[in-house]
C-alpha cells in the first residue's frame, strides 16, 4: 500500500528522544487505590478548587521533602553513583497543540512543596493555555529537540548522566494523568526516577495511583510506604489547605455518578 511520508515535527522529536533515554532506565511499578474522601469534600467547599494535578504534585513533594531517597538521582558521570537533591523539581505533563498535532510538553514546578496549591495550579493553567515561547521549559526541551540528532544524543547524554543537569533535564519526579479523557491505567515512561500517574476518582471515592521508580535508586518497601504517606498527607495536609480556601455560597456536588446506557 503507497502511503505518504512525514517528517517527526518538533513535539515527536521530544518524544522520540524521550523514550530512547527512558528505555535504558530499570523502571519497577506499583498500583494502589487510594482513599481521597477527605480531599473530595474540601474541593467540594473551595470557590476555586486546583486541580488534581496540582494537588498531586504538592502532596508527593511533601512526602519526597521527608524522604531524600524520594529526592534522588542514578548518574554515571563521573563515576556510577547516587545523586541527592536538596529540593523537589516536579515535571508535569502538560497536553498541548502545536502547529494542529496533539503533543505532550513538560512544565517544571521548582519546589512545590514550599508553594500554596493555588500558586501550583496557577503554574499549570498558564501552562496549558500561555504562549509556548512563554513558557522557558518549553522553549528549552523544543529548542533541543530542532537540533541534529548527533547533537541531541550529547545534549541528553549530558543531560541524564550528570546529577545537576539530570535534575534540570528531568527534576526528581514526575505526574501524569489522561483521567480528563476517561479511567484507565497510565503506565508511561520518564526519564526522571520517579512518575506518578493517577486515573478518575471511582463512585467510592478513591483513586488509583501508579508510582513507577528506578530501581537503581531504591526498593519496593519504600515505595509502598511512600503511597501509604501519600494517602494521609491527601487527607491531612492537602485537604487542610484546600479547606482555608476561600468557600463558596453553595457547595459542588462531591461526586456525580454517570451511568452509560
Amino acid at each position: 500500500m503507497r502511503g505518504r511520508y512525514r517528517k517527526f515535527s518538533l513535539p515527536r522529536r521530544l518524544v522520540a528522544d524521550l523514550m530512547h533515554v527512558s528505555a535504558r532506565v530499570p523502571f519497577v511499578s506499583l498500583i494502589r487505590p487510594l482513599n481521597v474522601r477527605a480531599v473530595i469534600e474540601a474541593r467540594a467547599l473551595a470557590a476555586r478548587p486546583p486541580g488534581w494535578a496540582a494537588i498531586f504534585v504538592k502532596a508527593f513533594a511533601l512526602v519526597a521533602r521527608d524522604e531524600p531517597v524520594l529526592r534522588t538521582l542514578h548518574v554515571k558521570w563521573p563515576w556510577p553513583g547516587l545523586y541527592e537533591l536538596p529540593r523537589n523539581i516536579g515535571m508535569v505533563a502538560i497536553a498541548r497543540v502545536v502547529d494542529g498535532e496533539d503533543c505532550v510538553l513538560f512544565e517544571r514546578v521548582c519546589a512545590p512543596d514550599e508553594m500554596t496549591l493555588a500558586d501550583i495550579d496557577a503554574t499549570i493553567r498558564h501552562a496549558k493555555s500561555a504562549p509556548l515561547q512563554e513558557i522557558p521549559s518549553f522553549r528549552k526541551t523544543l529548542c533541543v529537540a530542532g537540533l541534529p540528532l548527533p547533537l541531541r544524543r550529547l545534549a541528553w547524554a549530558i543531560g541524564m548522566n550528570f546529577g545537576r543537569q539530570r535534575a534540570n533535564f528531568c527534576g526528581s519526579f514526575g505526574v501524569t494523568s489522561v483521567a480528563a479523557y476517561g479511567p484507565g491505567e497510565l503506565h508511561a515512561l520518564s526519564p526522571g526516577p520517579f512518575l506518578l500517574s493517577y486515573g478518575v476518582i471511582k463512585p467510592d471515592q478513591t483513586v488509583d495511583v501508579v508510582l513507577r521508580w528506578d530501581h537503581l535508586v531504591c526498593d519496593a518497601a519504600l515505595i509502598a510506604k511512600a503511597l501509604t504517606r501519600l494517602e494521609q498527607v491527601l487527607n491531612n495536609e492537602i485537604s487542610a489547605e484546600l479547606r482555608a480556601i476561600l468557600p463558596q455560597t453553595e457547595p459542588r456536588p462531591i461526586l456525580a455518578v454517570v451511568k452509560r446506557p
